[in-house]
């Protein structure tokens, strides 16, 4: 399968799709580490925000494969299953290197001093978070599951916004807690729904990788 991973890598890099959500997530780093403010808080936002980033790079490297080649990659591949998560993991190595860039850019340009190891540790984790949100999200709105690029686009950022409408209500914090892990990092009571959120957003991330793959079963 890492074979199949790295076409995939390959064909999304030549097809230059990779430049699009690179330039928002500068755009967006720019914004973000304009005035200066406490790593911990900086790196919460950043995690919350970026995941339409995250959302959209997962989707257009999905996108990247006509359904023809799709096909001749599941055929190569012995079983349409490994095609189906190599994508996924594909989708989820490029949202790993564009966190990594949004957590090393402001060490190297914008804080003054390096944060205390707690803080880069909890700034690293949402940002995990945040990548398996986005590529679960990304998927759904993927070519693969939504033929009309009108539809998936309103489902890539409807679905964004819709997390952060429902996370501002009671229930926000079982569903994907994006605002309330913003509120709590900027109450400094982050270490005390650490856990909670975590588990609420791992849990829908695999619920929404889990529909891509059940919906995949008859969509080449």
């Amino acid at each position: 399968m890492i074979p199949l991973v790295r076409f995939k890598l390959a064909a999304y890099t030549r097809s230059h799709r990779l430049l699009q959500p690179v330039i928002a997530l500068c755009a967006m780093l720019a914004i973000f580490y304009s005035s200066p403010g406490p790593a911990l808080e900086s790196y919460s936002d950043s995690a919350a925000l970026l995941i339409i980033v995250f959302a959209w790079a997962a989707k257009s490297l999905l996108d990247t494969e006509p359904p023809t080649q799709r096909l001749i990659s599941m055929t190569a591949a012995g079983n349409p299953r490994r095609e189906v998560v190599s994508g996924l993991a594909a989708a989820f190595t490029v949202n790993l290197g564009l966190a990594t860039v949004a957590v090393v850019a402001p060490l190297l340009i914008r804080f003054g001093a390096l944060p205390p190891p707690g803080d880069l540790a909890r700034g690293v984790g949402l940002h995990l978070l945040g990548v398996c949100v986005g590529t679960a999200l990304g998927a759904l709105a993927s070519a693969p599951i939504l033929t009309s690029p009108a539809t998936s686009l309103v489902v890539l950022f409807g679905g964004y916004v819709a997390m952060l409408l429902l996370s501002l209500t009671p229930i926000g914090g079982f569903l994907v807690p994006i605002m309330p892990w913003m509120r709590a990092t900027n109450s400094g009571k982050l270490d005390e729904v650490l856990p909670q959120i975590a588990a609420a957003t791992l849990l829908w991330s695999a619920a929404g990788v889990l529909a891509y793959l059940r919906l995949r079963r008859t969509r080449p």
